[in-house]
């Protein structure tokens, strides 16, 4: 348990949190949101021990372990799979211990470090590592190359996966599926939700979010509230409890009104002095509630293009890819390429790590010229692109306005200045140099001198790294409002969802299109990998001898009694769920009333409790399902 007792937290001569009281039990699951800016980072800090509170106390078990993921790597020799089984310290600490012992001859240190090292599951740990960086999207081939051979979105990837690697009872993680892909962050998810210590988690992805979490902290105007459920179960509570508090502050307003109205005609009479005494006194005891402060939404929009033309760009029969480092050949990532673009047309792609959803991107933009076959475009198309790397491009030493000026020569000030306004970008801030932004402001920025071209096709390859919670909203509605066609390659499924209308799936080589949703892509995604291991074990199994007659009828009988009694269970499963669908359809209705926020705090946590547990129950048996399920279909 983490307890915080009028815990105060400050920045410099800024105050973050104020007064914050909170305990967070073992076992949560604690999703951390707000606003840029609000201490979410500064909190885990102060867990961390690198910030002091600035008042009250912090109250921590003495023996937690606590992991997190460094925000640095420095460009080491040190083999990668090495770098994150370095992430479990005891473990490399025998390792050590084992090694050292070997080179002194001391039979006797040899051996209880072998023992320490069995009793940490150190034997399989190169394959546990390897396991997570299989799940973070790192092929095989990469597992022995040098962590300073790695760029530094990857190196993050082996920060986290060092991370997950520390045996820990409390985990903290800030902003983990940046620089992840779709498939990683469901692999993620699904880590998390198996996760068997406390976990405190920042993150932007509300999709992501909703899959993981148990608890919600949202940290607003130095202040902190907790609240029982994922991220959309606290957009529905806040939202109910604003509600109540501004019909609140409003019956209070009129009764201040009525009370007051009456102080002032009647308290100069002799007649009618007590009850004018009477009134003020109730209007000094009136609660004072506060209005609500509606958080003001930022917006934005771009600009509908002069023409949108009806075949806008297409490939022809294209293989695409990278020449090789000797300069001698090319190597072939996608091949037999059809893919063509139509007015309108909203595409989200999909696909494997590593399976070319950039090189198409590249391919369409025209950056990677095809290797073989053809790519048309019509004369008006005007593309505006946002590739992984565009934020990185801004130049160093310069303002909003003087990138906005290389693209705009001729164009008067105050016309930039206006339309740097419209992305928050206003006042001094367009003078302002680019190297004081954050990842935030510089992706904001570069989707604004996208914006100015006009184009009439979105190139956007993972736009919204960077992007917290309310800028993405506000470019998942700037993309639903667009009028020209869109092609997108993003981790967050809520954009995904929001704005494309059909997807295609990029993988062994082809690009073809994807009939289903996000949900049956991540179907799609666990089939393939049971489907891999099946053809790893049946390469490895020896030949199986020839069965007789009566062996063969022997296996079909006793398959059949294990389908039947598969479907049995399958059966059992689906009434189990649905019955727990309901249950949990009552506990939300019961924690949507903000009367119970007001009672025992004991009746909260039980009620949170159940809620929390039949969630587990129900991921536990949908896996099975599915495990069963596929089975079957085999």
């Amino acid at each position: 348990m983490i307890a915080f007792r009028h815990f105060a937290l400050r920045r410099g001569s800024r105050l973050l949190l104020s007064d914050i009281d909170l305990v967070i039990q073992s076992g949560w699951r604690l999703g951390v949101i707000g606003r840029n800016g609000c201490g979410k980072s500064s909190l885990f800090a102060a867990l961390q021990g690198q910030l002091e509170s600035d008042a009250g106390e912090l109250d921590m078990p003495g023996k937690l372990r606590l992991a997190s993921v460094a925000q640095e790597t420095p460009a080491l020799a040190d083999l990668a799979i090495d770098y994150v089984m370095g992430g479990d310290e005891e473990l490399a600490a025998a390792l050590r211990d084992e090694a050292n012992a070997q080179e002194r001859g001391d039979i006797e240190a040899m051996a209880r470090a072998h023992h320490r090292i069995e009793e940490l599951h150190g034997y399989d740990a190169r394959a546990r590592a390897g396991r997570l960086m299989h799940g973070l999207g790192f092929a095989p081939e990469t597992h022995e190359r040098a962590v300073k051979e790695f760029s530094g979105g990857w190196r993050g990837r082996l920060n986290l996966a060092r991370a997950l690697m520390c045996p820990s009872d409390l985990l903290l993680l800030d902003e983990p599926t940046n620089h992840l892909d779709l498939d990683a962050v469901l692999w993620l998810e699904e880590w998390l939700r198996r996760y068997q210590g406390t976990l405190m988690i920042i993150s932007h992805d509300r999709e992501f979010l909703d899959g993981v979490i148990t608890h919600t902290l949202h940290l607003n105007q130095g202040q902190a509230k907790l609240y029982t459920g994922n991220y959309s179960a606290f957009e529905r509570l806040r939202a109910e409890q604003l509600r109540q508090q501004q019909i609140s502050f409003e019956r209070e307003q009129a009764e201040r009104a009525h009370l007051q109205s009456f102080i002032d005609r009647f308290k100069a009479k002799a007649s009618k002095a007590k009850q004018a005494q009477s009134r003020m006194k109730r209007l000094e005891k009136l609660a004072g509630t506060e209005a609500v402060r509606a958080e003001r939404a930022f917006s934005f929009s771009f600009p509908q293009p002069d023409r949108v033309p009806d075949a806008m760009l297409q490939l022809g029969e294209v293989r695409a890819g990278y020449p090789l480092e000797s300069g001698e050949g090319h190597s072939t990532v996608l091949a037999d390429v059809g893919f063509s673009i139509e007015a309108g047309e909203r595409i989200g792609l999909l696909g494997p790590n590593g399976a070319g959803k950039s090189t198409l991107v590249k391919t369409l933009v025209g950056e990677l010229e095809p290797l073989a076959g053809e790519r048309k475009v019509h004369k008006d198309l005007k593309i505006g692109y946002f590739a992984q790397h565009t934020v990185e491009s801004l130049r160093a030493g310069s303002s909003p306005l003087d990138h906005l000026q290389d693209r705009a020569p001729g164009v008067g000030n105050q016309v930039l200045r206006d339309f740097l306004g419209t992305w928050n970008f206003a006042g001094d801030r367009a003078f302002e140099s680019v190297d004081g932004f954050s990842g935030g402001e510089r992706a904001r920025l570069a989707l604004a001198l996208i914006a100015w071209d006009k184009p009439n096709l979105l190139l956007l390859d993972e736009p919204t790294n960077h992007l917290d919670l309310e800028m993405r909203e506000a470019l998942a509605d700037a993309l639903a409002d667009f009028d020209g066609a869109l092609v997108l390659v993003s981790h967050d499924r809520h954009l995904l969802g929001m704005v494309c209308d059909s997807f295609w799936r990029v993988a062994d080589t082809r690009v073809e299109p994807f009939d289903g949703d996000l949900d049956d892509y991540a179907r799609w995604l666990r089939s393939r990998g049971s489907q891999a291991k099946k053809a790893e074990k049946s390469e490895t199994k020896p030949a199986a001898p020839v069965e007789s007659p009566e062996e063969r009828r022997r296996k079909a009988a006793a398959q059949r009694d294990q389908e039947k009694t598969s479907r049995s269970r399958v059966k059992k499963i689906e009434t189990r769920v649905a019955t727990i669908d309901a249950e949990l359809g009552k506990l939300e209705a019961k924690l949507a009333d903000p009367a119970i926020y007001s009672g025992s705090t004991a009746e909260l946590m039980k009620l949170g409790q159940q809620q929390a547990d039949l969630r587990k129950e129900k991921e536990s048996l949908e896996a099975e399902w599915l495990e069963i399920y596929e089975q079957l279909e085999a």
